[in-house]
């Protein structure tokens, strides 16, 4: 038995959002264009929309029509924002550094590449009144026309470095904490001692074939690890 008439147009919509044949922003075809192309009542195409809505792929604007919506990665369990906020005064993100370079072992069996291969890495740090409270470094594989351009690595989050390579809608994050002792540059750069507790976050961005296509490590001193755990309720 084949699928119902409105989950065709679901995975339709979805697949031309995650090729970026249409791209966030733009109008998904009308309702009666949407009838005629597969052949069915309004009140099917308007099931299938209202999955595409409740997926978070589309959103609708009475009297005009449906749009794609931009997409969350930032959607946990426990919710973790890539870098703490710079709204109060004296707070600030700062690039350190971006460059191509050989990937360590840990970065390479991480990303699942070669040793002979090149990674980008992306290090920034945020400051509070003048003190580093987080350190961040991520890697993404070196593909030969990327341009690194500070304008589009401002913030050195992981979709804004691989959206040319890969559809954002596709990508997932794996995220694993832990403390660890600080040590070498990470105890420098946040300038604590060695040995002292540091909290990490790991995040790992993965391709619609669970691939990996980022990595990245934030340390954060003390109590100053910007995660919220949030409980709701159904």
């Amino acid at each position: 038995m084949g699928s119902p008439e409105y989950l065709k147009i679901v995975d339709a919509i979805k697949n031309r959002i995650t090729s970026e044949e249409i791209k966030p922003g733009d109008a998904i075809q009308s309702e009666n264009l949407l009838c005629e192309e597969f052949n069915v009542s309004r009140m099917t195409v308007r099931k299938g929309l209202a999955v595409l809505v409740n997926e978070g792929y589309i959103y609708s604007i009475p009297g005009k029509g449906n749009y794609v919506c931009e997409p969350n990665l930032d959607s946990y369990t426990l919710h973790f924002d890539e870098m703490m906020t710079t709204e109060k005064k004296g707070e600030e993100i700062r690039l350190i550094e971006v460059n191509v370079v050989k990937p360590s072992y840990e970065v390479g069996f991480n990303l699942e590449i070669s040793e002979n291969k090149h990674v980008i890495v992306v290090k920034r740090v945020f400051v509070s009144d003048g003190i580093v409270k987080a350190f961040d470094v991520k890697y993404i594989p070196y593909y030969r026309g990327i341009p690194i351009v500070e304008k589009e690595i401002r913030y050195a989050t992981f979709p804004e470095m691989v959206a040319k390579k890969n559809s954002i809608f596709a990508m997932t994050k794996k995220l694993k904490i832990r403390a660890m002792a600080a040590k070498g540059e990470v105890s420098q750069i946040l300038d604590i001692m060695e040995g002292d507790p540091v909290l990490v976050v790991e995040q790992k961005l993965m391709d619609e074939k669970d691939h990996p296509i980022g990595w990245g490590l934030m340390y954060f001193t003390s109590d100053d690890s910007g995660l919220e755990a949030i409980a709701s309720f159904d």
